[in-house]
């Protein structure tokens, strides 16, 4: 089966948040169960040097954007045994920023329509091409209207997944001709029309063969006013091709035995030396060194989805236990100052590192106890399943991926991988963290704990035989 996979980012080439890792992990996986799977993203200014200097230039070709016609150079590079495509226009991609420019929409319509093209440049008739969130929402509906006059594009089927619903592409109505070349036959309730604007995301949604997001419960959740981010409705009306696949995450760059990131190496069956690297993050974040003491952590982007104001209400309280809290990430700066302001309080017991580091994120997951991820949201969620791999305890929200992933603490029977709240609620959410900091002193039942969030499957294994299946029945109609 051929498969072009779509994304505006994919590690290890550029990378601002989850989707990044699922581009970069998910299409190996899938070339593992016998595709022919190459990915396609923009070359961005931003991608180091170490990867363009091994990049092979195809060649070009031209975009017609409304009244432009656009350079878009192909440049290509195999890494761990896939083919990723590269599409080169130092006008749309030489920015500063990956995201947030002012011209946005013309810039991923452009690369939408580019990759749209792509194959057909290359002789590469794909299945499925499967396209990721509003960045490439158009691709589905770019493939239906070119196949209106090209036979190249009749059988190919399209996929479409949401990775988050609340960043969806929203822009003026003007920019459906204008830009993107569409006829306004689009523009309607059932189409791209959204609140007298264009939505891109919903033109993902309506014109995908098939709609995926990332958990079932948030394929669920979607469909209802509070998570559906004004777009319930139409959801419910696509809900027949609707349907949830969690992500995984690579095995071999997050596995604590071989980890190059960590400082001790250990395994399921040498949970002592994890230690190791509680005191190796203590030093470096300089809090006191304290084998004894439990270390909870949060690895999060600082935005309110995140459920920061939970953490805000609940942390000087918290912080009157005998614990030690760890913060690595940024975003806004309301939250930025709210953690710097409780480093200055709590010197011996807080380190905030408003910044984000690869390298240290690893030995954070693996040097704390506890990883708290409190969300409002979370589509899939994939800090928790990396600090499962490194045994350290979620403590989660019960929404989207992280109720389909964590399995509550079950006091009797010892089963369970983390610990979970059901209601959005700041006194449920410490009740929950002191439940488990007291079963932090039972060591033996912790251990076990431990063991059974090791022993959590969460890698793209079974993720991406959901995935063939859903392709093949595309395919085979």
């Amino acid at each position: 089966m051929k498969i072009l996979y779509i994304a505006s980012e994919a590690a290890p080439f550029i990378k601002t948040g989850g989707l990044a890792d699922v581009a970069g992990s998910f299409p190996k996986a899938l070339k593992d169960n016998g595709c022919d799977i190459r990915v396609v993203v923009p070359l961005y200014s931003s991608i180091s040097h170490e990867f363009r200097s091994k990049m092979t230039n195809i060649g070009f070709f031209y975009v017609e954007l409304g009244w432009r016609r656009q350079y878009a150079g192909v440049l290509s590079y195999e890494h761990e045994g896939v083919t990723f495509y590269f599409i080169d226009n130092e006008y749309y991609f030489k920015r500063y920023n990956t995201y947030g420019e002012l011209d946005d929409h013309e810039r991923f319509i452009f690369f939408s329509k580019a990759a749209t093209i792509l194959p057909k440049y290359l002789y590469f008739k794909p299945d499925i091409i499967h396209s990721n969130d509003w960045h490439t929402g158009l691709v589905p509906l770019f493939i239906k209207d070119f196949a209106r006059g090209d036979g190249f594009y009749k059988e190919i089927k399209s996929v479409f997944t949401i990775h988050n619903l609340k960043y969806q592409g929203v822009f003026s109505d003007f920019i459906l001709g204008d830009v993107a070349g569409l006829s306004r036959e689009y523009y309607n309730e059932f189409g791209l029309k959204h609140y007298d604007h264009i939505n891109l995301m919903k033109a993902g949604i309506v014109y995908s063969d098939r709609l995926t997001t990332v958990s079932k419960t948030y394929a669920q959740e979607i469909k209802n006013s509070y998570f559906g981010e004004g777009l319930e409705n139409t959801l419910r009306g696509q809900e027949y091709k609707l349907g949830g696949i969690v992500n995984g995450i690579d095995y071999n760059v997050y596995n604590p035995l071989t980890d190059k990131n960590i400082v001790k190496s250990y395994d399921v069956n040498h949970l002592s030396d994890k230690v190791g690297n509680k005191l190796a993050l203590q030093k470096l974040y300089n809090l006191p060194v304290r084998e004894d003491v439990p270390v909870i952590a949060m690895v999060s982007r600082l935005v309110a989805m995140k459920g920061l104001e939970l953490v805000r209400h609940i942390l000087d309280e918290l912080l009157q236990e005998d614990i030690q809290f760890v913060l690595l990430g940024t975003g806004d700066k309301e939250y930025e100052n709210m953690f710097n302001h409780f480093q200055v309080k709590y010197p011996e017991k807080v380190a905030s590192r408003i910044y984000f580091n690869e390298k240290e994120s690893h030995l954070a997951y693996a040097g704390s106890d506890m990883l708290i991820m409190p969300s409002m949201s979370e589509p899939c969620g994939l800090s928790q399943l990396i600090a499962l791999r490194y045994g350290t305890i979620p403590i989660v929200h019960e929404v989207g991926g992280l109720k389909d992933t964590v399995i509550p603490y079950n006091e009797y029977t010892g089963e369970g991988n983390g610990f979970s709240f059901a209601n959005f609620n700041a006194h449920e959410f410490l009740f929950i963290i002191k439940k488990a900091l007291n079963l932090y002193q039972y060591k033996d039942k912790w251990e076990k704990l431990m063991i059974g969030a090791m022993e959590s499957k969460h890698d793209w294994d079974e993720s991406s035989k959901e995935y063939m299946r859903l392709y093949s029945s595309l395919v085979d109609k």
